[in-house]
């Protein structure tokens, strides 16, 4: 048997070989050089996000709804328009109102970089057996620790493009409960490329609680139009 017929039958029996594991600095720079990508790039945006909130076990009918139109823009942060709202007044105003004002805070010029996905903010650690795929992409998936404890970071695992380093989804649980009668709270974010960059398109974080029992909050984004720099 000749030496490059060998090589093709190794090849083709060892398949694992093709994949190997990227080298975790490279893919970790690479993710830092996407988020100042977007960072300096994207200097606004606007879209529409709909929330919708489901109590116990249910999933189907949610028990508060509100579809708002969000702007974003970089020196000065979100701001928000509800659109409808409709169901529980009170998770309404408890619930949903809340959370839209922390996203403004977080949102805010001094504080939006601290909510980065990138090596400032996170430890990273590159999972073992190559590339993913996920929703027809090739992805890097990483182990991601808070250097800090706040309800918007993220305890759990970072998926990144395997090509430009771009978020591609986010999965874990806050690393501090939103408050001492919540219980953990489990969150997930998944991205699509726009115009070359990385935008949310649907959110999930299901919590419990002593007053409230299991909650589960939905959030839908669409209708983008960025604003980039030249």
């Amino acid at each position: 048997m000749s030496v490059a017929i060998v090589a093709v039958f190794w090849s083709q029996a060892c398949p694992a070989t093709a994949q190997q594991q990227p080298d975790q600095a490279a893919v970790i720079r690479s993710i830092d050089a996407a988020v100042q990508r977007r960072v300096e790039y994207v200097l606004g945006f606007t879209d529409i996000e709909h929330y919708a909130v489901f109590r116990g076990k249910d999933e189907t009918h949610p028990v508060a709804e509100m579809t708002v139109k969000v702007t974003y823009k970089k020196e000065v942060g979100k701001s928000y328009e509800v659109q409808s709202q409709s169901g529980s007044t009170i998770v309404q105003h408890f619930g949903l109102r809340p959370l839209l004002e922390n996203e403004k805070v977080v949102n805010l010029p001094g504080n939006v970089e601290h909510s980065w996905f990138d090596s400032a903010n996170y430890e990273m650690k590159l999972k073992p057996g190559g590339a993913r795929q996920f929703d027809g992409r090739d992805c890097y998936v990483l182990d991601v620790t808070p250097k800090r404890k706040a309800q918007n970071m993220i305890d759990g695992e970072l998926w990144v493009d395997a090509k430009d380093g771009n978020i591609v989804k986010v999965d874990g649980v806050a690393s501090k409960n939103p408050s001492p009668f919540a219980g953990m709270t489990h969150m997930m974010r998944q991205y699509t490329e726009i115009e070359g960059y990385p935008m949310a398109t649907y959110a999930r974080a299901e919590s419990s609680s002593m007053l409230f029992g299991r909650t589960v909050v939905k959030i839908d984004y669409g209708e983008y139009h960025l604003q980039l720099a030249h």
